[in-house]
């Protein structure tokens, strides 16, 4: 097992994580299950899932793996369904599911600076837009429709939702998905207070520049030097670095637990290495 970053014990909990498949919100979930909870492990990526979960059993953890797309409703309430008869109602609900699409995407980061050929603002693919407000927004949505009927009726949990350091300020080239996780900080604060009533805390993490298999070829060149946009990143950041999926799980770890953070609620956490203070001079 890892050394995890907090004591904290979630025997008997059963947390339900989305985007398990991925590299942050499958950190997550491996700490969840170290720190004693019941995990389900959630992906439209089963095999990723699936050995994820098995990992996790030679562990001696209690994990999971399902395929859920987080975009449909009816497959949501069958593998809530099947995590209740599984492992019990859920407790905590974090909400990872997400992700761009370069349809979403420029080429270039001013408009005054295209050049032919070049993807610009105007070329924004619609469906690709659509796509990615979908997958972060109601692929946020839905899932806490399906799952957090259960803390209502016990009258206790948390969600955790991601959000992201473009929700702060908007990051050049990327104008959907920006959007889409400052939505996700704005929900966030919409569910916190719609279910303040019922027990019910949430919160959200705003991962710094994170290192991944999806964006490693944008941030990096093919013999290990950082990219203009890298080294923009790093410039911007006053730790020169970049942020390990590891790192977020002490805050993670805390916002869900009752005892540790048991009067936070509405609140969206930057882990970025210094991101959002710096400006740069």
């Amino acid at each position: 097992m890892a050394n995890l970053p907090l004591n904290i014990d979630y025997t008997g909990k059963v947390v339900v994580v989305t985007g398990a498949g991925g590299l942050i919100c499958g950190a997550m979930a491996r700490a969840f299950a170290q720190s004693g909870a019941k995990v389900a492990a959630l992906d439209l990526n089963e095999e990723a899932v699936k050995k994820l979960a098995d990992e996790a059993k030679a562990e001696g953890c209690i994990m999971e793996g399902y395929k859920a797309n987080v975009l449909d409703p009816e497959a949501l309430k069958a593998v809530h369904d099947q995590v209740v008869a599984d492992l019990g109602p859920c407790d905590i609900l974090v909400n990872g599911a997400g992700g761009n699409n370069p349809r979403a995407t420029c080429d270039n980061e001013y408009q005054h600076e295209a050049w032919d050929g070049c993807k610009t603002f105007f070329d924004l693919d619609q469906s690709g837009v659509d796509f990615v407000f979908k997958l972060n927004f109601q692929g946020t949505l839905l899932p806490t429709q399906a799952f957090a009927r259960d803390m209502v009726e016990k009258k206790s949990g948390v969600i955790l939702n991601i959000s992201s350091m473009n929700a702060y300020t908007p990051l050049t080239k990327i104008p959907a998905y920006s959007g889409a996780k400052a939505a996700i900080s704005n929900f966030t604060q919409w569910l916190a207070t719609h279910f303040a009533g019922t027990g019910i805390r949430c919160n959200a993490i705003a991962p710094g520049f994170l290192v991944s298999a999806q964006n490693k070829g944008l941030l990096f060149n093919e013999d290990g030097t950082p990219t203009a946009r890298s080294a923009k990143i790093l410039n911007g950041t006053p730790t020169r670095r970049f942020v390990d999926a590891d790192e977020l799980i002490g805050a993670t770890l805390f916002l869900c637990d009752d005892r540790a953070a048991s009067a936070i609620t509405g609140v969206v956490l930057p882990v970025d290495a210094g991101f959002a203070a710096y400006s740069g001079v």
